[in-house]
């Protein structure tokens, strides 16, 4: 067993590519869901004790229903070089951000103008994979993007555009991106910063592209400093926490920036304008990140958290939601930027990261934990409304869920409305899915 806890257990990589059908279904699929759940992580092809959970080559997870059936699982190596030169394949096709870069696309999957993204932030293009999850080439969306993109836009539910936070080690400044929904790249303006930080999400409200600051920056080596390409992101106490409201469609001078107190945060839940034109803006907030631990998260528990931002100045109003172990943050995307009542997360269990789930009601304080006991670890939930016209909370929430006891990985099915009750399917994929990142629904229409 390894001692990098990112290694071990359902954090360890997998070797081989899966593709598993007849696949058994304890309850029933509700017939209108046609379409792919994705998902997608780390997993090194050639790992080292000193891994950093971030860095493992993609792999990306597929379920594919249809007509109330589980018609199969997929996984399947997003093949960047290193990838390929392990496993003796070709390169694959398309342009590269430098260079020297891999390809690599291991933290998001996406749908964009009828089309298959695995992305990642700092340094890579979107790498377009096709509907059986089969690797196709590397994408600059046609040439628009000047630099990396990210592993977090948000979609603008009434233009279908994405805004998305660009960084990268080499950068003394952030991007601004918009893509249509088309994917062809809108808008791309450079946001000045005193450092080189990491930036791994966003969110944006009726007015403002919300940017964060947070103190993990970029430490070169020597050797490395003028190309940002050797070094390691690092807690600096001293740089300080800071929120940006970026007029949408204003220039960087117009940022308004907010300083919070000192936290990292990966992902916010959303953000919205009250009625004063104040930001509200929730996000899991994390104490400090890469102080001690350098391998991956781990410093201290994340709770759900609300800040006042005032586009006129001001100090931040900060308050704490829920004081839960808490990741992984989603709620209804029809409702991205706008009023909302539900968000659903991963709870922290036991054994880090992964555990049961929570929704939160935002209105009454109310928080659901649904803990199907330890050997049951869910990863990110997905909210699916059972239709455009539905409510906020008449929907599915699916996650794939470890089984610790068989080593074996399932997808659970629940309706949010009984959020503790029994699912309403459970399917057996038969095989382990490692602990990783983000996914989503992409429907088939």
């Amino acid at each position: 067993m390894s001692d990098n806890p990112f290694l071990s257990g359902n954090f360890g990589p997998i070797e081989t590519e899966s593709t598993v059908t007849g696949l058994k279904v304890q309850g029933e699929i509700p017939r209108d869901l046609a379409g792919r759940l994705l998902r997608i992580g780390p997993n090194p092809v050639a790992p080292g004790e000193n891994d950093h959970w971030f860095a493992g080559n993609g792999l990306v997870h597929g379920l594919r229903l249809r007509d109330g059936e589980a018609e199969w699982y997929r996984s399947r190596f997003v093949r960047d070089d290193s990838v390929c030169d392990f496993k003796g394949w070709p390169h694959t096709a398309g342009p590269r951000f430098r260079e020297d870069s891999s390809g690599l696309a291991n933290t998001n999957v996406i749908g964009v103008g009828g089309k298959t993204y695995a992305i990642v932030e700092g340094g890579g293009f979107p790498v377009e994979i096709d509907y059986e999850l089969e690797t196709v080439r590397s994408s600059n969306f046609g040439g628009g993007l000047s630099g990396p993109f990210s592993a977090h836009p948000k979609r603008d539910p009434d233009t279908g555009e994405l805004h998305a936070a660009g960084y990268f080690s080499g950068w003394d400044h952030l991007q601004h991106v918009v893509v249509s929904a088309g994917g062809k790249v809108l808008r791309t303006l450079d946001i000045p910063v005193p450092g080189r930080p990491m930036v791994h999400d966003c969110a944006i409200t009726e007015n403002y592209f919300i940017v964060f600051d947070f103190p993990v920056v970029f430490r070169p080596v020597e050797g490395g400093a003028e190309e940002g390409t050797l070094g390691q992101y690092i807690w600096h106490e001293e740089y300080g926490s800071r929120v940006g409201l970026l007029p949408r469609t204003g220039s960087a001078d117009e940022i308004v920036w907010c300083e919070v107190e000192n936290c990292f945060v990966f992902h916010p839940l959303n953000a919205y304008e009250d009625a004063d034109g104040r930001v509200v803006l929730d996000v899991v907030r994390h104490p400090k990140m890469f102080a001690s631990n350098s391998n991956g998260p781990g410093e201290g528990p994340p709770t759900l958290d609300r800040w006042l931002l005032d586009p006129k100045g001001g100090a931040v109003k900060e308050d704490r939601i829920s004081d839960r172990p808490q990741e992984f943050p989603r709620h209804d995307e029809r409702l991205v930027g706008k009023p909302y009542r539900y968000g659903y997360c991963g709870a922290s269990g036991e054994s880090g990261l992964f555990g049961g789930l929570l929704k939160h009601d935002l209105r009454t304080g109310e928080t659901l934990h649904r803990d199907d006991g330890p050997s049951k670890q869910y990863q990110e939930p997905v909210f699916v409304p059972c239709s455009e016209e539905a409510d906020e909370d008449d929907g599915w929430v699916m996650s794939y869920r470890h089984d610790a006891e068989r080593n074996k990985a399932e997808v659970v099915i629940l309706h949010a409305q009984d959020f503790l009750g029994t699912p309403l399917a459970t399917i057996d994929l038969t095989v382990r899915v490692p602990f990783g990142f983000h996914g989503n629904w992409v429907p088939d229409s």
